[in-house]
């Protein structure tokens, strides 16, 4: 294998990179999990919402059970950051507002109507929640096997705790840290290697993954970070990630990928520098397929793999931990 054609190690033409029906099936099935998991707490606020409400025999006593008020906000239409802005009489107009025109029409069925508003409401902030879902299952499935990949090579890393915001050093027990990872960072041959997501400044994007030769002691700070992430000798492979699965989407998430590579192999050409630039997406389709292969044979892109094929992230993930 050519080392300047890292993708041959996983790739034997452009159909390899096709997602084929079983994974979108598999895909689709995820997300619903995904979607159900984080709506069980809505599920449960709306058990005690209810046990709440059914001790009052008319709606407007809700007004007085102090501690069921923002759920009450939440089924008038409130949401969490509004709320912030209300002054305690306008808050409680709200909650008039939704009583006097909802629940009270609704007659003996008024808990039953507040809960089914109640959980509306939240079932639109779920919404909005799983609209990037997809790229978020994406970065732990990819963090998942950048992390099995060094520890079944023997590599020790360190990882950036996104709550805590600080590197935690490896250990044995490792389950569930690619829920709370942003930054990943090891040695190879001697040399650090620190992979994040960032606005790269001189390109003025952010970019999904970034490989930079430096060690986590030179992002410790704010000035730290600012400093090495300017310089462009400092990047050695630059990616991006797609992890939506729907077919009918994947092409408008190639064009953004495709566009986001082109300024990154352009910003960098200024500076008399082509670091790698490589692709995993989750739903590539045959004519995506065909203009990835096409970059790839051109040199355009370095490397490329579908993330839904464990041999091809298993390849890629190596190849990354290699540079």
């Amino acid at each position: 294998m050519a080392a300047d054609k890292p993708y041959y190690q996983h790739l034997n033409a452009r159909d390899d990179l096709v997602t084929p029906y079983t994974a979108i099936r598999a895909g689709f099935v995820a997300l619903a999990l995904e979607k159900n998991r984080r709506a069980t707490p809505f599920v449960e606020q709306a058990r005690v919402l209810k046990a709440a409400a059914s001790r009052t025999q008319i709606p407007m006593e809700l007004v007085d059970i102090e501690e069921i008020q923002p759920a009450l906000l939440t089924a008038a239409g409130v949401s969490d950051k509004a709320a912030k802005y209300l002054a305690p009489q306008n808050k409680i107009a709200a909650i008039r507002g939704l009583i006097e025109n909802f629940l009270e029409p609704a007659g003996s069925n008024f808990v039953e109507e507040l809960v089914f508003r109640f959980l509306l409401i939240r079932g639109d902030t779920l919404g909005g929640s799983m609209r990037n879902v997809g790229g978020v299952l994406a970065q732990r499935k990819l963090t998942r096997m950048l992390l099995s990949t060094l520890t079944v090579a023997g590599k020790s890393y360190q990882w950036l705790h996104s709550s805590m915001n600080r590197w935690v050093q490896m250990t044995n027990e490792d389950s569930d840290i690619e829920l709370h990872l942003k930054g990943l960072s090891w040695k190879n041959n001697e040399q650090n290697r620190t992979l994040y997501n960032l606005t790269v400044p001189f390109i003025k994007n952010n970019v999904d993954l970034c490989l930079l030769n430096c060690s986590p002691q030179e992002l410790a700070t704010k000035k730290l970070a600012k400093a090495t992430y300017k310089l462009p000798t400092v990047y050695l492979a630059l990616g991006e990630l797609k992890g939506g699965i729907d077919p009918a989407g994947a092409d408008e998430h190639w064009k953004t990928a495709r566009s986001a590579l082109q300024r990154i192999n352009q910003a960098f050409m200024t500076h008399g520098l082509k670091p790698h630039t490589f692709f995993i997406g989750a739903a590539i389709e045959n004519k995506m397929a065909g203009e990835i292969w096409h970059q790839l044979e051109e040199g355009t892109l370095t490397n490329a793999a579908n993330l839904t094929n464990d041999n091809q992230l298993a390849s890629i993930s190596g190849w990354l931990c290699s540079l």
